[in-house]
């Protein structure tokens, strides 16, 4: 296997009750915080009102900048980075999933350049510096509040672009499953899927690895089975959603990586359907997955499929080799589809297959995709249409 190098700084208060430690843990970074939120949710479950008052107790300047999208915009990477400036903020604050998180991570580091923060993602532009960064998670899904990625998009070019750096790591992150509570039956889907996609990506792979590392992602990925239909149907189980909340963390930061070297398939593409049709992300992934698997399947992968279908889904292990291989597929396909009740088709949510030339040449970057079996323009155009 390959070296690597495991540096995860992220402070994490997890659990319920954990919020009035948020203002000491901002004063540590200065008195001007930026407030970044998405629609209205935070409001509407008393979020809001709560940190509102603790910040005003603790004497802290709060301004605020609301409506982040659910795909974040490069135009509201831009107005953050702009109030940043202007207030001369110190801190950032971030309540809600990841895609507040993820553009919040942008401002932070646009506050302190003089180009536009779109230069990070098309013109190679490093990140030297970034202000620091705080986190109340409330919805199980990127991990964004655990690592130091983050995925833009800027609907005018139709890009949908991620970059990473470790300057964009959170330095502390509030973690309480029970803010979690009111989201929906299909974020609360989506969110899974999107877990869920982040450890197989990582687990399908013919690097040699740790075994280690293969049973830590096999009892995510049964977590994430086992809670994600619990949490549909009893959206208050605190069980359910606290499994799903720290699963969704240690998914994506880095910890099962192990110094793995090939890249995402199922995000490459999936980035292009929501440039193109701002599609949820976790329902873009969700219809990929078992096809994208279903397209690699050979004799030289087989063995990873079999593995995959004994210890996560407990398929019989006397069965022939392909049948395990298919059965786990299938049985992806029902705990997607069936458990999780996403739809099953790209048709179904309205896409088409004349973007899937251009969107296969993205994903591609005009190459290939060199991930669990390597993918060029034409193969990933055939998952698009196996897809419809």
């Amino acid at each position: 296997m390959n070296s690597f190098i495991y540096d995860i700084p992220t402070k994490v208060y997890f659990g319920e009750n954990q919020l009035g430690h948020l203002s000491e843990e901002l004063y540590k970074y200065g008195k001007r915080v930026l407030l970044t939120y998405g629609g209205g949710s935070v409001k509407k479950i008393g979020l809001y009102d709560r940190i509102m008052e603790q910040l005003a107790a603790a004497g802290l300047e709060v301004y605020e900048l609301s409506g982040i999208e659910p795909n974040p915009r490069i135009e509201t990477v831009r107005a953050g980075v702009q109030l940043c400036k202007k207030y001369q903020i110190d801190v950032l604050l971030a309540v809600g999933g990841g895609s507040t998180i993820d553009a919040t991570k942008f401002m932070a580091a646009g506050a302190l350049v003089e180009h536009d923060p779109w230069d990070f993602f098309v013109n190679g532009a490093p990140i030297e510096k970034a202000l620091p960064i705080v986190t109340v998670l409330t919805m199980a899904a990127t991990g964004s509040e655990m690592d130091n990625i983050g995925v833009i998009s800027n609907m005018e070019t139709r890009d949908k672009i991620g970059k990473g750096s470790p300057l964009l790591q959170p330095k502390v992150s509030f973690l309480d499953p029970t803010l979690t509570y009111s989201v929906g039956k299909y974020q609360t889907a989506c969110g899974a899927a999107d877990i869920f996609s982040h450890i197989m990506e990582t687990y399908f792979t013919r690097e040699d690895d740790l075994f280690m590392l293969d049973c830590v992602m096999e009892g995510l990925m049964k977590t994430v089975i086992k809670y994600g239909p619990i949490a549909l149907n009893e959206p208050d189980n605190y069980e359910a959603r606290a499994n799903l909340m720290w699963a969704s963390s240690w998914a994506i930061n880095g910890f099962v990586m192990g110094g793995k070297r090939k890249v995402w398939s199922c995000h490459a593409m999936e980035h292009q359907l929501s440039a193109v049709y701002d599609i949820t992300h976790g329902l873009g992934l969700a219809i990929l997955m078992p096809r994208w698997l279903e397209y690699c399947l050979n004799e030289e992968t087989l063995s990873k499929y079999v593995q995959f279908g004994v210890n996560v889904f407990g398929v019989d292990p006397a069965l022939p080799a392909m049948e395990i291989a298919k059965e786990s597929i299938r049985l992806l396909r029902v705990f997607l589809f069936e458990l999780l009740g996403l739809d099953d088709t790209f048709t179904k949510i309205g896409i088409e297959e004349k973007e899937f030339p251009a969107m296969a040449q993205k994903a591609c970057k005009g190459k290939k995709i060199a991930g669990f079996q390597t993918l060029y323009p034409q193969d990933v155009e055939n998952i698009y249409k196996m897809c419809l």
